[in-house]
């Protein structure tokens, strides 16, 4: 009986503790992949079906004068830069990356609260650079 009640309270307290949240190469994985290849070179597998082709996300910092442009990628994946009249090829990620807040400074010298996911994603991009 012991072992019993000692079983259900582990379990009660299993579902206290909330699910950890997705690394940043695990979301890449799920929703980046697709059109910018696994090793984020622009050759995923939709790419055939694309109206353009996905970016070389490998070099964002050699096309921005070797700096990582750490806001306009979170931007660009949160779906603010989603062109005219929403009329962007590249979806908008928000609502998939929601997650809890964590302050982060995207080198503006402010920390603003932003998705904890929105930035591993971005962190992730960031050390894929070449």
């Amino acid at each position: 009986m012991r072992r019993i009640v000692l079983g259900v309270a582990l379990l009660v307290l299993a579902a206290c503790v909330p699910p950890e949240e997705p690394t940043g190469a695990e979301d890449f994985a799920a929703y980046c992949s697709a059109c910018h290849g696994p090793a984020a070179k622009g050759d995923g597998t939709m790419v055939s079906g694309l109206t353009a082709k996905p970016a070389d996300l490998t070099r964002l910092s050699r096309r921005n004068g070797g700096e990582f442009p750490k806001l306009r990628v979170m931007a660009k994946i949160w779906g603010y830069t989603g062109g005219r009249d929403g009329a962007a090829i590249m979806p908008n990620f928000g609502p998939l990356l929601d997650s809890p807040l964590v302050p982060y400074d995207s080198g503006d010298g402010r920390e603003t609260p932003t998705p904890l996911r929105l930035v591993q994603l971005a962190e992730h991009i960031e050390r894929l650079q070449e």
